[in-house]
């Protein structure tokens, strides 16, 4: 297996795991559930474009950043592994979200919450960001940018395709096909939770023995 292979199989499944489509469904479900199909549509692909754009943003700019703010690409990636291993006992626990809307407040989200929660966090959210920093850097060609791009269109696209079906796939998955997806992705994250939290860690550790 060549290395664009590689790279383009982490880029798919890291952010697939990460922005977890699945999870989100049952949340969407909930917020949108006031609204007909043709606004719930909409909300659905408003959230897409702007969680789209948020990830590119921080994937050029992630570099910038931690220039600006003299901050080493293997400290975020050590920081990035805790995130992605919290992140995957949450999903290997079958917890579907941290965010928590109240019934009395779902009204007020129904004007804009295709931004604000469901684009971000819940779609784009700390691991999905930190993903897209951390590969950006390792993508050293042009080739690898662009099937880093194309990997997250791709993920954000299946994305909004599965809320668009999110009434009938959890019709179909039922409560315990759900969570059993849950976690098998959850175990995914956590794999590649260790591989960022090591890959960052042992430079920093190489360094200081010097």
């Amino acid at each position: 297996m060549n290395e664009l292979t590689t790279y383009t199989l982490l880029c798919l499944t890291s952010f697939f795991t990460l922005i977890n489509p699945i999870g989100t469904m049952p949340i969407f479900m909930t917020m949108t559930s006031e609204l007909d199909v043709a606004n719930r549509n909409h909300t659905a692909k408003k959230a897409s474009i702007v969680a789209f754009a948020t990830i590119l943003v921080f994937a050029f700019s992630g570099q910038l950043l931690f220039k600006f703010f003299g901050i080493s690409v293997n400290s975020f990636k050590i920081v990035g592994g805790v995130i992605f291993f919290i992140m995957g006992m949450d999903m290997l626990q079958a917890r579907l979200s941290q965010v928590k809307i109240k019934d009395s407040e779902i009204k007020s989200y129904v004007n804009d919450i295709s931004i604000t929660p469901l684009a971000i966090p819940m779609i784009c959210g700390p691991g999905a960001i930190t993903n897209a920093i951390v590969l950006m850097e390792k993508a050293t060609t042009l080739e690898m940018k662009i099937i880093l791009v194309a990997s997250i269109s791709v993920v954000v696209l299946l994305t909004y395709l599965i809320l668009l079906s999110s009434s009938r796939i959890i019709k179909l998955l039922g409560e315990t096909g759900n969570n059993v997806l849950m976690r098998l992705m959850g175990l995914i994250v956590m794999v590649i939770a260790v591989e960022f939290f090591f890959s960052g860690l042992k430079p920093i550790m190489t360094d200081l023995l010097k």
